[in-house]
Parts: C-alpha cells; structure tokens; sequence
C-alpha cells in the first residue's frame, strides 16, 4: 500500500464521507472507492459498511485505522529523520480560520512562524468560524483558529490565544428595530434575532436568552459566519449577537451599535486547535513552538 492510499483511508476514516475525502485528494469518489476495495482486497476483509447514505467503518477498519495513523506518523517522523541536516523546514502548512481572525489574530501568529520557517508555503481556508474544530477532525486542514467548546474532546489539542466578549448589537439607521428598542422596557420575545446557525455564540445566546425568561425568541434569521450576521444587522433586519473583534473588523461596523442594556454575555476563549495525534508532526509541532 503506497503512502496516498494510507492517507485516503485515513481521511475517509475520520469524515466517513466519500466526496469530501474525493475532493481533499483531487480524485474523483469511483478513483476513491477503488483504492479502498484494493485495500480490503490485500487484507482479506471489508473494512467500511456501505450504503446509498451512510458509510461505517468495521470493526477490521477501526483496526486498521489504528495501523495507519501508526504507519502515516512514522512516515513523518522519518522524512523529519532525513531531513536533520537541512536548516530549514519545508513543506506546507494548511490553516482554516475566519475571515475576521485572519485580520485580527493570524498575522502576529504568521510573522514569528516565517521568521524561522520561511520556505514553508503557507495555504489559508477562511470560512464560518463554527466549523473550524469540524475542518480539524476530517484533517481537511493542519489546524485552526477556533472557539473552544464547552466540552472539549480529547483527540484535540488547543493552544490558547485570547478571551473575546461577546455583544449584542443592532442597527442604527432609522427602521421598525430601532423603534422598538427606543421602548422604555423592551419586549425581546418581538424584537427579531439574527443569530449564527451553530457554534460558541448561537450557545451563548441561548444560555443568555433563557435567563430572561421571556419566551420564545422572534428569529429572524440564521446565517453562517459572524461577518454575515453584522451586515445583516447593519441593513437593520434585527439584533444580532456577535464577537466584539467581528464588529471592531467590519466595514459596517458605523452602521451599527452595541446594546449594553442587553446584560453580560459569558465571553469565549479563541485558540489554535489542532489533533492530537498531529501534535508531533514537524511543521505543526514548528508552528506551535513558534507561537509559544
């Protein structure tokens, strides 16, 4: 079994979805599939469950699995053996993030890391903050800047960088939303609510809200991406609950105002995650010693 092969299992292995892991490699799902069957052909059994809509690993595959992650990390650890002469690491370093982190909090990171590795080629994914651990767990990125969950797994390593407030916030040009909160008292159970479709946030809020104990909320809308969330509130469709630094980087950010009458919002701890099982791989364990 050749070393792509051991890497598409161990991909498929983790998103058990056959057309992301197709497009992580830049093959097409028939290309995928033959390799796997190749691989239960060498070993003599199945190793995933398949049907039209789920796929499963075997109990052989979990093994199989534990093999390969074995195999794949001592395959990094040797070319970094082979490697020790050579003053500089080289290679690339595959980061996700969101658009806000990668003007707020990534730059500084990138500096001191290119400093010492400048001949590794850096490749950026920006999307919606909440699908940060997800990108880390399909391995479809190195790393991430995320917002540690409640409830961390421990196949997950997280290097801490900073506390971000959360706000609420709402619109200031002249519309019904603004009426309704120029109220003495305000009746949020009518004000509508534009919140992030999953994530630290929509939790947050949810916490926030049940505390008030004023019945169901009027959701607007759900969006993905904070960024989204702040322009929407800004054309003044609702309030909106948001991190502070989204609102600090927004081109729209004169367009809106925080809401401070809202109450405190529990604030969430932002870091740079990574697997476990990764933490030791050259240019990862480099970019964590760099950061420090």
């Amino acid at each position: 079994m050749d070393i792509k092969s051991l890497q598409m299992f161990q991909h498929l292995a983790n998103s058990l979805h056959f057309a992301q892991t197709a497009r992580a490699f830049h093959v097409s799902p028939s290309t995928l599939s033959r390799a796997i069957q190749r691989q239960e052909e060498l070993l003599g059994t199945p190793l995933l469950h398949r049907d039209n809509r789920t796929v499963a690993l075997t109990d052989a595959g979990a093994q199989f699995k534990i093999y390969v992650d074995q195999q794949l990390e001592q395959w990094q650890l040797l070319k970094l053996a082979l490697n020790q002469q050579q003053a500089e690491l080289k290679g690339k370093l595959h980061i996700y993030c969101s658009v806000t982190a990668a003007y707020s909090h990534l730059p500084p990171l990138l500096d001191r890391f290119r400093q010492r590795h400048p001949l590794v080629e850096i490749m950026l994914t920006t999307g919606d903050a909440s699908d940060a651990l997800e990108q880390v767990q399909q391995q479809a990125v190195d790393f991430a800047i995320a917002a540690r969950p409640d409830k961390l797994a421990g196949r997950f390593h997280f290097h801490h960088l900073a506390q971000i407030p959360l706000v609420v916030i709402a619109p200031t040009i002249a519309c019904s939303v603004q009426q309704m909160l120029q109220q003495e008292l305000l009746n949020w159970s009518q004000i509508p609510i534009i919140l992030p479709e999953h994530g630290p946030a929509r939790s947050r809020f949810e916490s926030w809200y049940r505390k008030k104990q004023l019945g169901k909320p009027n959701i607007y809308a759900t969006v993905s991406g904070h960024e989204a969330l702040v322009s929407m509130v800004a054309l003044g469709c609702g309030v909106g609950i948001t991190p502070e630094v989204v609102v600090d980087n927004s081109p729209v950010k004169d367009r809106v105002q925080y809401l401070p009458k809202a109450g405190a919002i529990q604030p969430f701890e932002l870091g740079v995650c990574c697997l476990m099982q990764r933490r030791q791989q050259p240019l990862i364990k480099a970019f964590f010693d760099a950061i420090g």
